[in-house]
């Protein structure tokens, strides 16, 4: 080795320790750092507190204050499984839980979201009219699609949309080329959204793209939420990207103030350039999403593009978050202008999940995809932690003869998560669902496909955070090619996965067993 090639490795050994130091102090004595510690600190005082009441209380008193409780908890409208959660902690812990139930239902956090949101809602309202012919065509071509797709329109104001097209692709790497082109290719905005920003060679990659663009005079936002304050970035990043010329908000920033607003994420995962085309999918901004690391084996993961009108609606979405998170209100039907007819038979409808409108579109969309199928549904998720309604549809429809295929992971990223995805094999192989792992390593992918017809592929897991917590958005494809595309990537992925069979089930480690066991019950607030 010459003495110039050891002097610069000697060099890049010292950046490299004098970034370690860096990352190292930042994490000790960085704002995320004092914010974590003083919501730990509040946390600590309100169960301090109801510590000290349990003083002034007697059993008896305290098991009536806990049945009482547990009585209006079983007549709210809520769904059956997180009331179960509820009465099962009021009933061990009625000092703790009782008042923690009725902070929790005062909904402090939500009402100022909710009434946000409601008040976006009304401003946007009728910006993306039912195009008639579409919904007309739809329905005289498939009834049943038509009535999902009313639904969507009712309940959550998502258009169906003729002349638009869709592009699938089946793992990270080609998606994220995809990607790059399309920024290099933007004239006029560039809307990113994102559950997950992290720093390394995708973001990367992509930053250095919207830094030229944005000093090219093209209009950049990118929105991310806030729990990528905790281990991925600086507090302040979003100030950073503004010195770069790019418009950044943080969803739901944490900060030192005990809020049950916090449960709810925003985990959607929206691209849109110009208009004319628009990305989703479960694909976050980070490097094993591309299998540049690998965590968990290789990750497999998917993303769709949509190009036509149907971008529209993905752009809308991003435009109300963005203004729920900045607090302020904008004419958005610029952005909406820019959305071109595109040369594509069948019918997309893009669609997002709020949990604050007392509606679970996301569920609902899944469900009604298994009660309406005839011959098959395939599914890839990461998560298996469904409610009683959940497994009844899948049931139902494995009686029925309709062929019930699901993929999850064969290596699982949070232990305790797989543990209660197992927990569900048993009763479903029972009941006729064939569920298969996939063994070079983790699912990160989240899709729905149906009689070779329908297919759904976005950000929504098959789990209680996706389906209640979550904000989500995915995008309902109907007579579109990409289906059959999306099915062949699942017929592809079942060769490089392994059955689980009951016996399977049964010769399961005994600790995952009885972690899946005892965690079932609080499923909701995993």
């Amino acid at each position: 080795m010459t003495k110039e090639k050891r002097t610069h490795l000697d060099e890049e050994a010292v950046l490299l320790l004098n970034k370690g130091r860096r990352g190292f102090f930042r994490l000790i004595f960085g704002r995320t750092t004092v914010v974590v510690l003083l919501l730990a600190a509040q946390f600590g005082l309100l169960f301090a507190g109801f510590y000290w009441l349990r003083d002034y209380t007697v059993y008896g008193g305290s098991m009536l204050a806990g049945l009482i409780v547990a009585l209006i908890v079983v007549n709210r409208p809520r769904n059956p499984y997180i009331k179960i959660t509820w009465i099962l902690l009021i009933m061990l812990f009625p000092v703790f839980a009782v008042p923690f139930y009725f902070y929790v239902d005062a909904d402090w956090g939500h009402r100022l979201v909710r009434a946000r949101l409601e008040e976006i809602g009304q401003e946007t309202a009728g910006l993306l009219p039912q195009g008639e012919e579409a919904l007309r065509s739809l329905e005289e071509a498939d009834p049943g699609a038509a009535g999902l797709a009313s639904y969507l329109r009712r309940m959550g104001g998502f258009p169906v949309w003729r002349n638009s097209g869709a592009d699938y692709y089946p793992i990270g790497e080609a998606a994220f080329s995809a990607i790059l082109k399309e920024l290099g290719q933007a004239k006029d905005f560039i809307f990113l959204e994102y559950f997950i920003i992290r720093e390394g060679y995708m973001w990367g990659r992509i930053l250095k793209v919207l830094e030229r663009k944005a000093k090219a005079g093209v209009e950049v936002r990118v929105l991310y939420d806030g729990t990528c304050a905790l281990f991925d970035l600086p507090y302040h990043y979003p100030r950073q990207l503004e010195e770069l010329g790019i418009r950044c908000r943080m969803c739901a920033p944490l900060k030192p103030l005990v809020s049950t607003h916090y449960n709810n994420r925003d985990h959607r995962k929206i691209l849109v350039v110009d208009g004319r085309c628009a990305f989703t999918g479960g694909i976050n901004l980070s490097d094993e999403y591309i299998n540049r690391t690998h965590p968990h084996g290789h990750w497999k993961d998917t993303a769709i593009r949509i190009t036509g009108e149907a971008v529209k609606s993905f752009t809308l979405m991003f435009l109300q978050m963005w203004n729920a998170a900045d607090r302020g209100m904008e004419d958005c039907t610029r952005y909406l202008a820019a959305s071109a007819p595109a040369e594509a038979p069948g019918w997309i409808a893009p669609y997002g999940d709020s949990p604050f409108d007392d509606e679970n579109v996301a569920e609902m969309v899944y469900m009604d995809i298994l009660n309406r199928a005839r011959r098959y549904v395939h599914i890839m998720t990461p998560y298996l932690i469904i409610d009683h309604e959940m497994v009844t549809a899948l049931l139902f429809a494995a009686k029925r003869g309709v062929d019930v295929k699901l993929i999850t992971p064969g290596r699982p990223d949070k232990k305790t998560v797989f543990a209660l995805t197992r927990s569900y094999y048993r009763e479903l192989i029972a009941g006729g669902v064939e569920i298969y792992e996939y063994e070079p390593g983790f699912v990160h992918a989240k899709s729905f496909v149906s009689d070779g017809v329908t297919a759904v592929t976005g950000s929504i897991n098959l789990d209680y955070r996706s389906l209640y917590l979550h904000f989500e958005c995915a995008a309902l494809l109907h007579s579109v090619p990409a289906v059959g595309d999306i099915e062949a990537d699942f017929q592809a992925t079942l060769q490089k996965c392994r059955r689980i069979t009951e016996e399977d089930c049964r010769r399961d480690r005994l600790s995952r067993r009885l972690t899946g066991w005892l965690l079932r019950p609080l499923a909701p607030l995993m």
